[in-house]
C-alpha cells in the first residue's frame, strides 16, 4: 500500500473515519508511544457525534499531575510545567478520572500505572488480564480496526524512513494479522504521527512509511514525550539491589523491571564493576558471604563484569544506558545460529581471521567454493569487507584483483587475509527490548547516542523478547545464564508471588511480561528468576509483612518459585521441598513477623514444630540495616 500524508489533524481524522466507518476500535501503544494530538482529535470528533462509537485499547496511560486542592494545584503547576513541558494530556483520561466518559466511548486497558485505578469501577471493569505476549492476539479478537502510533521519521517523500521508536512491542504483530483480514475485505487503518522528539530506533522498529495507510507529518504539532520523574530509592531498595548484584553472572543475559528497585539493582551492579573493593566491603559488613554464599556461587559472582552482559528485557530502563557506558552491557549477540554457537563454544572470537572462515566451513555455515549467498552472508557479519564482490565464479577484491572462490586454496587464503577480511564481526546487538519509558534525560541520551551504538540496541516485538517460541534455538544461544529480575508486591511463604492485583480482585497494575520472564527463566539452561520485594510496608505500629502465609490472588504460582530477594537477603527456592521453601522465606522475612508465620506453617503441617529460625536470621529489622 502507499501511505497518504497529511499536515492537518482534522483531515487525517476524516480519512480514518471514511476508511473504517463510524464504529472505531482503536489500538494505541502503552506509555510514550501514543499520538496524543491525533487521538484527542478523534476522541473529540466521536464525543460530539452520538451516531459514532469509539473503543480505545491501550495500557499505561500517563497523565500530568494536577492536584485536587488549590494548594496542590499551585504546587503541581510549576512542577508539571518544568517536568512535562507542552505534553498534552489525553482527553479520554481527563474524562475517565473526572466526570466520566461519554456513553459512546469506552477505554480498555491491560496495564495500569500502579495503584492509579484501584478505586475506579470503570477502569476496573474494562481491564484485560493478559500476558504481554497475548495482547496482539486479544486486540485482533476484539476487532481492532485502527492502529495509531507516534513515530520517529528520517528523510522526506520517497526517501522517508520511519521508526516505531519506543513501541515496536505489539504493533507489528497486530498489523500482520489485520493485513490478512484486510485482504478478506475487512477495512482497517494504520496511522502514524511523526515527531522529532521520538528517538529513532532499530530492529523491528524501523519501517517504511508504506506500512501505514495514513501519516500525519507536521512537526509543528510536536510535543515533549511523557517523561515520568524517577522515584526515590529507599534504604531497603539499595539493600535488595546489593543482594541482586551478587546473582548476576558475568557473560550472561539480564532483564530488569521498572521502578526504584530496578534502579537500585543497576546502581549496585555499577558499584560491583567500578568499585569492586568497596562493593565487597559492603557485603562483608552485611554478612552476605556467610549467609548466602552457596546461592551466590551457584548463580552469580563477586568479580567485575569482564565478559559483559547481553540484555533481553521487555522494558529498556534508563539504567541500562549507564551499564552500557560502564562497559557492563557489551556482550553482543548475532542473529545467526552458526556464528552464535561458535562464539558460545569459544571456537571463534569477534576478531575476524582465517580461522573464522575455517570454523564456518566445519559447521557448514558456508560452503566451498563460496556462492553468491555465502559472500553476502560473510559481508553481512563483517567477515568479508563490503566491497568484495562475487563475479563470474570469482571474487573481486577491494583492490580490483580477482581470486578463485576456493577458500582452502593457500594462494586464495593469503590474498583474502591481506586484502578482503574484515576486522571484527558486525551487525551484532547487545540489547533487545520491547518498549522504553523514562525521564527526559533518558530520551535525550538516546537521541544523542552515536548511531553505531544505537544500532546495537534492537527494539523488537514482545513476542520475540518475552518468550522463546518461534526462535528457540537462537534464543537459547543468546540467553546464556539469563537473570530475570522482577518486583512483586507480596510473596507467600510457599513461594507464590503477588504482583498485579489484590485478594478482592482489584487490579493494581497488570501482569505485563512478568509471568513470561519467570517461566522462561525455568526453561533456559542456567537461567534464574529473581523476584524482589520489600519485606514490609508501612512503619511502626502500621507495619505489615509483605511475606504472608497465603493470599487470595497470585501472579506467579508457587510451582514457578525460584529466587526471592528482600532487604534481608536471598532465598533460594528452586527445586526445594515445601518445608525448605518455608525456611528459606522465613530467613528473609522481617523478624517482627517471623514467629507468627512460622506458627502458620507448623499448623498447616508444612514445618516441623521443633524448627527454630537460625539466630543469624533473627535480627532482620530496619534499625539494624
Amino acid at each position: 500500500m502507499t501511505a497518504e500524508f497529511f499536515q492537518q489533524v482534522d483531515t487525517c481524522v476524516d480519512a480514518i473515519i471514511d476508511r473504517v466507518g463510524p464504529e472505531l476500535r482503536v489500538g494505541v501503544p502503552l506509555g510514550a508511544g501514543k499520538p496524543n494530538v491525533l487521538l484527542n482529535a478523534l476522541y473529540d470528533r466521536v464525543a460530539a457525534d452520538p451516531s459514532m462509537s469509539l473503543t480505545i485499547f491501550t495500557a499505561l496511560t500517563l497523565q500530568r499531575p494536577g492536584g485536587m486542592s488549590l494548594l496542590e494545584q499551585r504546587f503541581f503547576g510549576p512542577f508539571a510545567e518544568r517536568v512535562f513541558g507542552n505534553y498534552p494530556d489525553l482527553n479520554y483520561e481527563a474524562a475517565r478520572t473526572g466526570a466520566g466518559l461519554p456513553d459512546n466511548i469506552r477505554v480498555v486497558e491491560f496495564y495500569f500505572p500502579p495503584g492509579k485505578f484501584k478505586d475506579n469501577p470503570s477502569a476496573q471493569s474494562n481491564y484485560i488480564s493478559s500476558n504481554y505476549t497475548h495482547v496482539a492476539r486479544d486486540l485482533v479478537r476484539y476487532g481492532v480496526n485502527v492502529l495509531m502510533q507516534l513515530v520517529a521519521a528520517r528523510g522526506t517523500g520517497d526517501g522517508m524512513v520511519l521508526s516505531l521508536g519506543s513501541n515496536p512491542d505489539v504493533a507489528p504483530d497486530v498489523m500482520r494479522d489485520l493485513r490478512q483480514q484486510e485482504r478478506m475485505g475487512q477495512p482497517c487503518a494504520f496511522v502514524a504521527q511523526t515527531t522529532d522528539e521520538m528517538p529513532f530506533m532499530y530492529g523491528d522498529a524501523e519501517v517504511g512509511p508504506d506500512e501505514f495507510h495514513f501519516v500525519l507529518d507536521n512537526r509543528e504539532l510536536d510535543y515533549r514525550l511523557f517523561g515520568p520523574p524517577k522515584m526515590p530509592v529507599t534504604d531497603a531498595d539499595h539493600l535488595i539491589g546489593l543482594y541482586v548484584s551478587c546473582l548476576i553472572r558475568d557473560g550472561g543475559e539480564l532483564q530488569v523491571g521498572i521502578g526504584s528497585i530496578g534502579d537500585a539493582v543497576v546502581h549496585s551492579m555499577l558499584l560491583r564493576h567500578q568499585q569492586n573493593n568497596t562493593w565487597r566491603q559492603v557485603h562483608d559488613a552485611l554478612g552476605t558471604w556467610d549467609r548466602f554464599l552457596q546461592v551466590i556461587e551457584d548463580c552469580g559472582g563477586r568479580d567485575i563484569f569482564d565478559k559483559g552482559l547481553f540484555v533481553a528485557s521487555e522494558m529498556m530502563i534508563d539504567g541500562f544506558l549507564d551499564l552500557i557506558d560502564a562497559g557492563i552491557v557489551k556482550r553482543e549477540v548475532y542473529d545467526d545460529i552458526y556464528l552464535q554457537r561458535l562464539l558460545n563454544e569459544g571456537r571463534i572470537t569477534e576478531d575476524v581471521n582465517l580461522g573464522t572462515l575455517d570454523q564456518l566451513l566445519q559447521v557448514r555455515g558456508i560452503g566451498n567454493p563460496l556462492t553468491p549467498s555465502d559472500v553476502e552472508y560473510l559481508k553481512l557479519f563483517g567477515i568479508l569487507r563490503e566491497d568484495v564482490v562475487w563475479q563470474d565464479r570469482m571474487l573481486r577484491l577491494p583492490d580490483g584483483s580477482t581470486v578463485e572462490c576456493d577458500v582452502l586454496d593457500s594462494t586464495v587464503r593469503s590474498e583474502l587475509e591481506r586484502k578482503a577480511l574484515g576486522d571484527r564481526l558486525t551487525n551484532g546487538a547487545f540489547m533487545h527490548a520491547g518498549f522504553f519509558l523514562g525521564p527526559q534525560a533518558f530520551y535525550q541520551r538516546l537521541r544523542d547516542m552515536p548511531e553505531s551504538v544505537r544500532q546495537r540496541i534492537r527494539m523488537q516485538s514482545v513476542r520475540k523478547v518475552n518468550q522463546l517460541f518461534g526462535n528457540e534455538e537462537l534464543d537459547l544461544l543468546h540467553r546464556t545464564d539469563a537473570r530475570s529480575v522482577n518486583t512483586a508486591m507480596m510473596h507467600t511463604l510457599l513461594g507464590a508471588a503477588v504482583s498485579d492485583a489484590l485478594a478482592d480482585g482489584r487490579t493494581i497494575s497488570g501482569v505485563g511480561g512478568q509471568y513470561n520472564f519467570v517461566a522462561m527463566a525455568h526453561e533456559l539452561p542456567g537461567g534464574r528468576s529473581v523476584i524482589n520485594l520489600r519485606s514490609v510496608r508501612g512503619e511502626g505500629a502500621d507495619a505489615q509483612s509483605n511475606i504472608v502465609w497465603n493470599y487470595g490472588h497470585v501472579t506467579i504460582p508457587r510451582h514457578l518459585r525460584d529466587i526471592v530477594v528482600t532487604e534481608y537477603g536471598i532465598a533460594d527456592l528452586r527445586g526445594r521441598t515445601d518445608a525448605e521453601v518455608v525456611q528459606q522465606m522465613l530467613s528473609v522475612c522481617d523478624s517482627r513477623f517471623q514467629d507468627e508465620l512460622r506458627l502458620q506453617a507448623v499448623n498447616a503441617g508444612k514445618l516441623s514444630a521443633d524448627f527454630r529460625i537460625p539466630e543469624r536470621h533473627r535480627q532482620n529489622r530496619p534499625e539494624r540495616y
